[in-house]
Protein backbone atom coordinates (compact mmCIF):
# COMPACT_ATOMS: atom_id res chain seq x y z
CA UNK A 1 0.00 0.00 0.00
CA UNK A 2 1.37 3.42 -0.91
CA UNK A 3 0.58 5.99 1.56
CA UNK A 4 0.79 9.09 -0.41
CA UNK A 5 -1.05 7.93 -3.28
CA UNK A 6 -4.35 7.72 -0.73
CA UNK A 7 -5.86 11.03 0.31
CA UNK A 8 -7.51 9.33 3.22
CA UNK A 9 -4.04 8.47 4.63
CA UNK A 10 -2.87 11.68 4.01
CA UNK A 11 -5.73 14.69 3.56
CA UNK A 12 -8.01 13.19 6.47
CA UNK A 13 -5.64 11.92 8.68
CA UNK A 14 -4.01 15.48 9.03
CA UNK A 15 -7.74 16.77 9.49
CA UNK A 16 -8.91 14.26 12.14
CA UNK A 17 -5.49 14.46 14.30
CA UNK A 18 -3.03 17.26 13.79
CA UNK A 19 -0.41 15.56 16.38
CA UNK A 20 -0.68 11.93 15.34
CA UNK A 21 -0.45 12.55 11.97
CA UNK A 22 2.97 14.35 12.71
CA UNK A 23 3.76 11.19 13.97
CA UNK A 24 3.08 9.54 11.37
CA UNK A 25 4.86 11.26 8.77
CA UNK A 26 7.87 10.37 10.77
CA UNK A 27 7.34 6.63 10.82
CA UNK A 28 9.31 4.20 7.89
CA UNK A 29 7.26 3.94 4.87
CA UNK A 30 6.79 0.01 5.47
CA UNK A 31 4.85 0.38 8.39
CA UNK A 32 3.19 4.03 7.35
CA UNK A 33 0.35 2.68 5.76
CA UNK A 34 -0.92 0.23 8.13
CA UNK A 35 -0.40 2.16 11.54
CA UNK A 36 -2.28 4.66 9.49
CA UNK A 37 -4.94 3.11 8.29
CA UNK A 38 -5.73 1.53 12.00
CA UNK A 39 -5.74 4.81 13.37
CA UNK A 40 -8.09 6.23 10.51
CA UNK A 41 -10.31 2.68 11.35
CA UNK A 42 -10.53 3.73 15.21
CA UNK A 43 -10.86 7.06 14.95
CA UNK A 44 -14.15 6.59 12.95
CA UNK A 45 -15.35 3.64 15.63
CA UNK A 46 -14.56 6.52 18.11
CA UNK A 47 -16.60 9.08 16.38
CA UNK A 48 -19.56 6.89 16.11
CA UNK A 49 -19.33 6.19 19.96
CA UNK A 50 -18.73 9.92 20.60
CA UNK A 51 -21.94 10.77 18.34
CA UNK A 52 -23.99 11.66 21.92
CA UNK A 53 -27.10 13.42 20.28
CA UNK A 54 -28.28 9.72 19.05
CA UNK A 55 -29.41 6.79 21.37
CA UNK A 56 -27.02 4.03 23.07
CA UNK A 57 -28.46 1.75 20.80
CA UNK A 58 -27.92 2.67 17.69
CA UNK A 59 -24.37 3.58 18.33
CA UNK A 60 -23.78 -0.28 19.45
CA UNK A 61 -25.28 -0.56 15.88
CA UNK A 62 -23.28 0.93 13.90
CA UNK A 63 -20.11 0.54 15.76
CA UNK A 64 -21.11 -3.81 15.69
CA UNK A 65 -22.20 -3.13 11.87
CA UNK A 66 -18.41 -1.73 11.42
CA UNK A 67 -16.70 -3.49 13.64
CA UNK A 68 -18.59 -7.10 11.57
CA UNK A 69 -17.01 -5.48 8.15
CA UNK A 70 -13.49 -5.23 10.16
CA UNK A 71 -13.37 -8.31 10.89
CA UNK A 72 -14.41 -9.90 6.99
CA UNK A 73 -17.79 -10.98 8.76
CA UNK A 74 -20.03 -9.44 6.50
CA UNK A 75 -19.68 -7.21 2.94
CA UNK A 76 -22.94 -5.66 2.78
CA UNK A 77 -21.95 -1.38 1.70
CA UNK A 78 -22.38 0.61 4.94
CA UNK A 79 -24.45 3.50 4.81
CA UNK A 80 -23.66 5.69 7.99
CA UNK A 81 -24.86 8.97 6.37
CA UNK A 82 -27.56 10.21 8.99
CA UNK A 83 -24.66 9.59 11.31
CA UNK A 84 -22.69 12.03 9.88
CA UNK A 85 -24.88 14.39 9.36
CA UNK A 86 -25.19 14.68 13.49
CA UNK A 87 -20.95 15.64 13.43
CA UNK A 88 -20.33 19.47 13.51
CA UNK A 89 -16.96 18.73 12.51
CA UNK A 90 -16.23 18.48 8.60
CA UNK A 91 -13.68 16.18 9.66
CA UNK A 92 -15.56 13.71 11.17
CA UNK A 93 -18.79 14.43 9.07
CA UNK A 94 -15.90 13.04 6.16
CA UNK A 95 -14.68 10.02 8.21
CA UNK A 96 -18.07 8.52 8.01
CA UNK A 97 -19.11 9.53 4.79
CA UNK A 98 -16.07 7.98 3.37
CA UNK A 99 -15.91 4.84 5.13
CA UNK A 100 -16.60 2.38 2.47
CA UNK A 101 -13.16 3.95 0.92
CA UNK A 102 -11.17 2.96 4.21
CA UNK A 103 -12.38 -0.23 4.28
CA UNK A 104 -11.33 -0.72 1.14
CA UNK A 105 -8.13 -0.36 2.15
CA UNK A 106 -8.38 -3.26 4.03
CA UNK A 107 -8.18 -5.37 1.17
CA UNK A 108 -4.22 -3.72 0.03
CA UNK A 109 -2.48 -5.71 2.69
CA UNK A 110 -1.10 -8.60 3.28
CA UNK A 111 -2.61 -10.99 5.47
CA UNK A 112 -0.18 -10.86 7.99
CA UNK A 113 -1.10 -7.09 8.39
CA UNK A 114 -4.54 -7.62 8.27
CA UNK A 115 -4.77 -9.88 11.29
CA UNK A 116 -2.71 -7.26 13.39
CA UNK A 117 -5.18 -4.63 12.12
CA UNK A 118 -8.21 -6.27 12.83
CA UNK A 119 -6.66 -7.44 16.01
CA UNK A 120 -6.21 -4.17 17.66
CA UNK A 121 -9.44 -2.44 16.15
CA UNK A 122 -11.35 -5.69 17.44
CA UNK A 123 -10.42 -4.61 20.94
CA UNK A 124 -10.56 -0.97 20.86
CA UNK A 125 -14.07 -1.44 19.64
CA UNK A 126 -14.74 -3.78 22.85
CA UNK A 127 -13.78 -0.96 25.13
CA UNK A 128 -15.87 1.95 23.41
CA UNK A 129 -18.80 -0.89 23.44
CA UNK A 130 -18.27 -1.69 26.92
CA UNK A 131 -18.00 2.34 27.57
CA UNK A 132 -21.29 2.79 26.02
CA UNK A 133 -23.19 0.23 27.81
CA UNK A 134 -21.54 1.44 30.81
CA UNK A 135 -22.50 4.96 30.64
CA UNK A 136 -25.78 3.85 29.06
CA UNK A 137 -27.58 5.64 32.19
CA UNK A 138 -26.00 8.91 31.86
CA UNK A 139 -25.78 8.95 27.73
CA UNK A 140 -29.52 8.62 27.27
CA UNK A 141 -31.20 10.20 29.97
CA UNK A 142 -31.16 12.66 32.97
CA UNK A 143 -28.89 13.22 35.37
CA UNK A 144 -31.32 11.31 37.71
CA UNK A 145 -31.92 8.84 35.58
CA UNK A 146 -28.84 6.52 37.45
CA UNK A 147 -29.95 7.69 41.28
CA UNK A 148 -32.00 5.29 42.62
CA UNK A 149 -28.86 3.04 42.34
CA UNK A 150 -26.85 4.91 43.46
CA UNK A 151 -24.57 2.95 46.51
CA UNK A 152 -23.95 6.33 48.36
CA UNK A 153 -27.54 7.53 48.53
CA UNK A 154 -27.80 5.71 52.31
CA UNK A 155 -25.00 7.32 53.31
CA UNK A 156 -26.31 11.16 53.19
CA UNK A 157 -29.43 10.79 50.92
CA UNK A 158 -27.92 12.61 48.08
CA UNK A 159 -28.22 11.15 44.84
CA UNK A 160 -25.35 10.12 42.34
CA UNK A 161 -25.46 11.78 39.26
CA UNK A 162 -22.25 10.44 38.21
CA UNK A 163 -21.30 7.16 36.46
CA UNK A 164 -17.66 5.78 37.74
CA UNK A 165 -15.67 2.62 36.87
CA UNK A 166 -15.92 0.35 39.91
CA UNK A 167 -12.35 -1.10 40.71
CA UNK A 168 -8.94 -0.54 40.12
CA UNK A 169 -9.17 -3.86 37.46
CA UNK A 170 -11.76 -1.78 35.43
CA UNK A 171 -9.57 0.98 34.55
CA UNK A 172 -6.63 -0.99 34.03
CA UNK A 173 -8.97 -3.26 31.72
CA UNK A 174 -10.37 0.09 30.10
CA UNK A 175 -6.85 1.53 29.22
CA UNK A 176 -5.72 -2.00 27.75
CA UNK A 177 -8.78 -1.95 25.08
CA UNK A 178 -8.67 1.63 23.86
CA UNK A 179 -4.32 2.08 24.16
CA UNK A 180 -2.69 -0.67 25.59
CA UNK A 181 -3.60 -2.97 22.73
CA UNK A 182 -2.50 -0.36 20.14
CA UNK A 183 1.39 -0.30 21.77
CA UNK A 184 1.10 -4.47 21.14
CA UNK A 185 0.09 -3.44 17.42
CA UNK A 186 2.42 -1.15 17.18
CA UNK A 187 5.87 -3.30 18.68
CA UNK A 188 4.07 -6.38 16.25
CA UNK A 189 4.15 -4.30 13.02
CA UNK A 190 7.63 -2.60 13.60
CA UNK A 191 9.12 -5.55 14.77
CA UNK A 192 8.11 -7.30 11.80
CA UNK A 193 8.22 -4.59 9.17
CA UNK A 194 11.90 -2.56 10.59
CA UNK A 195 14.12 -4.96 12.85
CA UNK A 196 12.95 -8.19 12.22
CA UNK A 197 16.54 -9.90 13.14
CA UNK A 198 17.37 -7.25 15.59
CA UNK A 199 18.11 -9.46 19.40
CA UNK A 200 15.47 -8.14 21.41
CA UNK A 201 13.57 -9.37 24.96
CA UNK A 202 10.31 -9.00 22.36
CA UNK A 203 8.13 -10.73 25.74
CA UNK A 204 9.53 -7.23 27.58
CA UNK A 205 9.11 -4.84 24.96
CA UNK A 206 5.53 -6.30 24.55
CA UNK A 207 4.65 -5.35 28.00
CA UNK A 208 6.54 -2.16 27.69
CA UNK A 209 5.32 -1.42 24.76
CA UNK A 210 1.34 -2.18 26.32
CA UNK A 211 2.19 0.11 29.71
CA UNK A 212 3.37 2.46 27.17
CA UNK A 213 -0.13 2.77 25.76
CA UNK A 214 -1.77 2.23 29.34
CA UNK A 215 0.04 5.47 30.30
CA UNK A 216 -0.70 7.38 27.27
CA UNK A 217 -4.62 6.80 28.35
CA UNK A 218 -4.50 7.67 32.07
CA UNK A 219 -2.62 10.80 31.45
CA UNK A 220 -5.93 11.74 29.15
CA UNK A 221 -8.06 10.39 31.67
CA UNK A 222 -6.08 12.31 34.70
CA UNK A 223 -6.18 16.05 32.37
CA UNK A 224 -10.01 15.43 31.10
CA UNK A 225 -11.17 14.49 34.72
CA UNK A 226 -13.51 17.44 34.56
CA UNK A 227 -14.57 17.45 31.19
CA UNK A 228 -16.01 13.64 31.56
CA UNK A 229 -17.29 14.53 34.86
CA UNK A 230 -19.58 17.15 33.16
CA UNK A 231 -20.19 14.95 30.63
CA UNK A 232 -21.52 12.28 34.16
CA UNK A 233 -19.27 9.76 33.45
CA UNK A 234 -16.05 9.04 36.05
CA UNK A 235 -12.79 6.92 35.18
CA UNK A 236 -11.68 6.83 39.00
CA UNK A 237 -12.98 4.01 40.21
CA UNK A 238 -15.69 4.07 43.01
CA UNK A 239 -13.68 1.68 45.11
CA UNK A 240 -10.73 3.78 45.16
CA UNK A 241 -13.22 7.30 45.67
CA UNK A 242 -14.97 5.39 48.77
CA UNK A 243 -11.61 4.46 50.32
CA UNK A 244 -11.37 8.32 50.74
CA UNK A 245 -14.78 8.95 51.93
CA UNK A 246 -15.77 10.32 48.60
CA UNK A 247 -18.27 9.45 45.46
CA UNK A 248 -17.82 10.27 42.16
CA UNK A 249 -20.62 13.43 42.45
CA UNK A 250 -18.28 14.97 45.05
CA UNK A 251 -15.57 15.57 42.44
CA UNK A 252 -18.17 18.18 40.93
CA UNK A 253 -17.08 20.65 43.46
CA UNK A 254 -13.19 22.09 43.04
CA UNK A 255 -13.44 22.27 46.91
CA UNK A 256 -12.82 18.83 47.25
CA UNK A 257 -9.83 18.68 45.71
CA UNK A 258 -7.46 18.60 49.02
CA UNK A 259 -9.47 15.36 50.06
CA UNK A 260 -9.10 13.86 46.91
CA UNK A 261 -5.36 14.86 46.22
CA UNK A 262 -3.89 11.57 47.29
CA UNK A 263 -5.80 9.76 45.66
CA UNK A 264 -5.32 11.51 42.38
CA UNK A 265 -1.56 12.17 43.02
CA UNK A 266 -1.47 8.45 43.47
CA UNK A 267 -3.30 7.83 39.69
CA UNK A 268 -0.41 10.73 38.17
CA UNK A 269 2.54 8.38 39.97
CA UNK A 270 1.12 5.09 38.13
CA UNK A 271 0.61 6.95 35.04
CA UNK A 272 4.44 8.28 35.35
CA UNK A 273 5.43 4.90 35.90
CA UNK A 274 3.76 3.70 32.67
CA UNK A 275 5.23 5.99 31.08
CA UNK A 276 9.02 4.92 32.41
CA UNK A 277 8.11 1.99 30.72
CA UNK A 278 7.50 3.72 28.08
CA UNK A 279 10.65 5.17 27.75
CA UNK A 280 12.56 1.88 28.21
CA UNK A 281 10.56 0.57 25.23
CA UNK A 282 11.85 3.35 23.53
CA UNK A 283 15.19 2.78 24.42
CA UNK A 284 15.33 -0.72 23.90
CA UNK A 285 14.60 0.11 20.22
CA UNK A 286 17.52 -0.53 17.63
CA UNK A 287 19.36 2.37 17.57
CA UNK A 288 19.49 3.10 13.93
CA UNK A 289 15.42 3.27 13.73
CA UNK A 290 15.49 6.48 14.57
CA UNK A 291 12.20 7.41 12.88
CA UNK A 292 10.51 4.88 14.81
CA UNK A 293 12.56 6.29 17.99
CA UNK A 294 11.47 9.80 17.72
CA UNK A 295 7.95 8.74 17.11
CA UNK A 296 7.93 6.93 20.51
CA UNK A 297 10.06 9.73 22.78
CA UNK A 298 7.83 12.82 21.55
CA UNK A 299 5.06 11.34 22.87
CA UNK A 300 6.62 10.11 26.31
CA UNK A 301 7.92 13.59 26.89
CA UNK A 302 4.58 15.25 26.49
CA UNK A 303 2.81 12.99 28.60
CA UNK A 304 5.74 13.63 31.23
CA UNK A 305 5.16 17.26 30.81
CA UNK A 306 1.27 17.14 31.13
CA UNK A 307 1.92 14.96 34.36
CA UNK A 308 4.19 18.00 35.54
CA UNK A 309 1.29 20.36 35.00
CA UNK A 310 -1.29 18.53 36.25
CA UNK A 311 0.43 17.98 39.72
CA UNK A 312 0.30 21.92 40.28
CA UNK A 313 -3.29 22.68 39.55
CA UNK A 314 -6.67 22.07 41.20
CA UNK A 315 -7.52 19.49 38.73
CA UNK A 316 -11.27 19.98 39.90
CA UNK A 317 -11.21 23.09 38.58
CA UNK A 318 -13.16 23.17 35.29
CA UNK A 319 -11.52 26.17 34.38
CA UNK A 320 -7.91 25.13 34.81
CA UNK A 321 -7.35 23.39 31.50
CA UNK A 322 -3.89 21.55 31.46
CA UNK A 323 -2.50 21.64 28.06
CA UNK A 324 1.40 21.50 26.80
CA UNK A 325 1.90 24.74 24.80
CA UNK A 326 2.98 23.99 20.86
CA UNK A 327 6.09 26.11 22.05
CA UNK A 328 6.78 23.37 24.27
CA UNK A 329 6.08 20.53 21.64
CA UNK A 330 8.24 22.18 19.26
CA UNK A 331 11.04 22.59 21.75
CA UNK A 332 10.72 18.92 22.73
CA UNK A 333 11.16 17.43 19.24
CA UNK A 334 14.03 19.63 18.39
CA UNK A 335 15.84 18.15 21.78
CA UNK A 336 14.48 14.52 20.42
CA UNK A 337 15.56 14.90 16.88
CA UNK A 338 19.21 16.77 18.33
CA UNK A 339 20.14 13.82 20.87
CA UNK A 340 18.87 10.91 18.76
CA UNK A 341 22.41 10.27 17.63
CA UNK A 342 23.73 9.66 20.44
CA UNK A 343 22.38 7.20 23.28
CA UNK A 344 23.43 8.95 26.46
CA UNK A 345 22.22 12.22 25.18
CA UNK A 346 19.11 10.22 24.39
CA UNK A 347 18.60 9.16 27.55
CA UNK A 348 19.30 11.91 29.50
CA UNK A 349 15.99 13.40 27.86
CA UNK A 350 13.98 11.98 30.22
CA UNK A 351 13.35 13.25 33.49
CA UNK A 352 15.65 12.17 36.50
CA UNK A 353 17.83 10.19 33.86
Amino acid sequence: MADDSQPLLTGLLRQVSRSFYLTLRVLPGAVRPQIGLAYLLARTTDTIADTDILPTQERLNALGLLRARIMGHKREPLNFGALARQQGDPAERTLLEQVEQSLALLDELTPEDLGLVRQVIDTITSGQEMDLLRFEGRADGPLSAVSDNCPWRARNDTPCQIIALQTEADLDDYTYRVAGCVGEFWTKMCRAHLFPEAKLDDAQLLRDGVRFGKGLQLVNILRDLPEDLHQGRCYIPADSLSRKGLCPNDLRSANTEPKFRPLYHALLNSAEEHLAAGWAYTAALPVGQWRVRFACALPVLIGVRTLELLRKVNVLDAGQRVKVSRAEVKDLMLRVATRLPSASMFKALYPGK
